[in-house]
Order: C-alpha cells, then sequence, then structure tokens
C-alpha cells in the first residue's frame, strides 16, 4: 500500500504501481467471474474485465429484454458467456450482485443456492449487506464476501476506462473465509480499471454513499440549481439567463478548475467579485443546509432510508411511476432551457477552434 497525506492525515491507499493489472491476472487466473445485472454497473465492470483479459459471464434475466439485447450487442453470447441469473451464479466462482439493491433481495434466494464452498461474493455496495435484516442478505460462512465500489456511474467507469484515467474505488471485505479475500477484491479493482483503491468498511461505504447520492452529488445539488433558476426567473431573467448563471457556468467552466487543482484554485481563477461574494456566502449556505444533512446521515445509518428504497422500488408499478417523475424533471423549464443551450454547443465550439480560441469559458480570465 502506499501512504497518502490527505490534507494532514495519512491514508493507505492501493494503486496500479502496488497491484499491477499482472498480478490481478494472476490472482484472478482460475476464477469465473459472473456478473449479475446488465443494467448500470454491470456492462462497465464486465467490459473492463473482459477487456483486461479476465474470464467473465453475464446473467441477466431474459424477461428485461432491453437489458439482455444490450448484452448481446456488447458481444456476450448467449449459451457461452450469457445467461439467465441462476445459471452464471452456477458458473461462477466470483458471483459479482451487480442488479439493483432492490432486485438483490428478490434474487437473492436464487444466488444463495448456488454458491459453493470456497466462492466468492462480490459487491459494489454495502446496501444488501448492512441491511440485511431488511433485504435478507445473508451470505453462508463458505464464502468470501467482497467489495468494490467505484465512485462514479457505469457510464464513467466506463469511459474512465477507455481513456485510460480509470474512477477511484473503495474496497472492503466482510468476511474472508478462503484467506484470499483481499487479493481477489483487490484483483476485481484493478481488474475494472481503479485509478486508485482505497480501504472502507461495508457499513462506511453505505452511509456515505447513501448520503452523497441524497446530498451534494445528486438531491441537493438538483434543489438549489431549482431553487437558484426559480429566483432568477422571478425576478424577469430570461430562461436563458437563468439556466448559464445557474447550471451552464458551472458545468462547462467552473467545475473544471475544481477537478483541475481544486476550489482554491477555481476562486483565484475568478473575478474579484466572485471571488469576495464567494467566500462571503460560503458559510451562510453550509449553516442554512448542516441541518439538512444532519438529519439525512441520521436517516441513512437507522435504515430509514433502506426501507424507503426497498419499499417503494419493489411496487410493481415502480418503473411507470418513475418515469414520469423522470419526465416532470425533464420537461421543467430549467431543464427544457438546458436542453435549448446544450443543442448550442457543437456551433460555438466549432467557432471557437476556427478563431483559434484556448482556455476556458466562463470569467476564469476576467
Amino acid at each position: 500500500m502506499a501512504v497518502i497525506d490527505f490534507g494532514g492525515v495519512e491514508e493507505e491507499v492501493v494503486t496500479r504501481k502496488e497491484f499491477p493489472l499482472s498480478k490481478a491476472r494472476r490472482v484472478l487466473k482460475n476464477e469465473v467471474i459472473a456478473v449479475l445485472g446488465y443494467g448500470v454497473q454491470g456492462p462497465a465492470q464486465s467490459l473492463n474485465l473482459r477487456d483486461n483479459g479476465f474470464n467473465v459471464i453475464i446473467g441477466q434475466a431474459k424477461e428485461f429484454k432491453k437489458d439482455w439485447d444490450r448484452a448481446r450487442r456488447d458481444g456476450w453470447k448467449p449459451g457461452e458467456t450469457l445467461f439467465d441469473i441462476d445459471e452464471a451464479a452456477e458458473r461462477g466462482t466470483i458471483v459479482c450482485m451487480l442488479v439493483s439493491d432492490a432486485a438483490q433481495r428478490k434474487i437473492w434466494p436464487t444466488v444463495k443456492k448456488r454458491l459453493k464452498e470456497g466462492d466468492a461474493l462480490y459487491f459494489s455496495h454495502g446496501f444488501s449487506i448492512v441491511y440485511r435484516d431488511q433485504t435478507g442478505v445473508v451470505p453462508p460462512e463458505f464464502v468470501d464476501v467482497i467489495m468494490v465500489a467505484p465512485k462514479g456511474s457505469g457510464t464513467s467507469v466506463r469511459r474512465n476506462f477507455l481513456t485510460g484515467a480509470g474512477i477511484n474505488s473503495s474496497y472492503a471485505v466482510f468476511q474472508d473465509y478462503t484467506g484470499r479475500a483481499a487479493d481477489r477484491c483487490l484483483a476485481l479493482g484493478i481488474g475494472i480499471g481503479s485509478g486508485y483503491l482505497f480501504p472502507t468498511t461495508f457499513e462506511k461505504e453505505v452511509y456515505s454513499d447513501l448520503t452523497g447520492e441524497r446530498g451534494v452529488l445528486m438531491g441537493a445539488l438538483a434543489g438549489i440549481m431549482e431553487a437558484q433558476y426559480d429566483v432568477l426567473r422571478a425576478h424577469g431573467h430570461s430562461p436563458s439567463e437563468a439556466f448559464n448563471e445557474t447550471v451552464e457556468e458551472l458545468t462547462q467552466s467552473l467545475i473544471r478548475l475544481v477537478d483541475e487543482k481544486g476550489m482554491d484554485w477555481m476562486y483565484a481563477n475568478c473575478s474579484a467579485t466572485a471571488q469576495r461574494g464567494a467566500l462571503d456566502w460560503k458559510p451562510k449556505f453550509k449553516k442554512a443546509v448542516m441541518p439538512v444533512f444532519k438529519e439525512l446521515y441520521k436517516r441513512v445509518k437507522e435504515g430509514a432510508e433502506t426501507k424507503r428504497v426497498l419499499t417503494e422500488c419493489g411496487k410493481r408499478n415502480y418503473q411507470e411511476r418513475l418515469q414520469k417523475e423522470l419526465e416532470k424533471l425533464g420537461n421543467s423549464e430549467m431543464w427544457l432551457a438546458g436542453k435549448a443551450v446544450r443543442a448550442l454547443r457543437p456551433k460555438a465550439k466549432a467557432q471557437a477552434i476556427a478563431k483559434g480560441a484556448k482556455g476556458v469559458s466562463g470569467r476564469g480570465s476576467n
């Protein structure tokens, strides 16, 4: 492991230097990696593993025709590398539970019956294990239970792999029956293309993940954007102006500066007016949202958010209701304005290239 200083706190992480792909291949050379589920993480992780030379098969329920057909288009062959859930679980020595959290509860009885002594049960989220009193996912004692949790969507896991960058991942061992659980876990983390791996526990991963998704990464981000957009529109600003000041400048300019060198560097490369305003208002926003985050973390830790997911996502008409919710979001004025703004980007980029424009857009040069 490499010891890295994270802002004055040292952490041990695993990089490709300490655990190269060649070692990962040796560790998993006799394994059959059965990836169950071809929806979100399944395609990315399985394709990355296959491209890296591992023996991978897919388990996907045929009744979900969209996912089955997608697997076939990606080169998985029925009867050879593409099977129903039960047969894939039977064939695998490492069984990767990459169906949705709600679906894991449904397929668990089928998977459990097919686990053999010495197999490994792999997760990319601590949900089913940590909240096993709700999910019923209680692994037998004769298998390894491991986790690699990429810190990004399946789309990003695949895209970053193809560029060579990789997505950072956390990893954990919940149960080590064979004595090889840690090596199997790290080998899979390297195999799916992780940039680096940092240790966690199943509990810490699911608490942080559920908080992050509902908070800064998705829920809070969308809520704050809507609030600012609505205030601007209420004061007579056009949809284009409101969207650009709320979303476009963030995603196309400022967040890229944060990604490059951090929030302080982004502040340093904005106008003096923007700097002063940001520094003055940051503590006010923190004070406003801190109670919400405390309530959110409490609900996550107590299992209230898990109960909500399992109850709602398991209902028969959930996909229909979900689609209506997403359509309502997408058809709101703000995101319709965003669609129009995005449609203008190719032309703007072409003009910039023609003029020999360089650097980032927005206020960075002010």
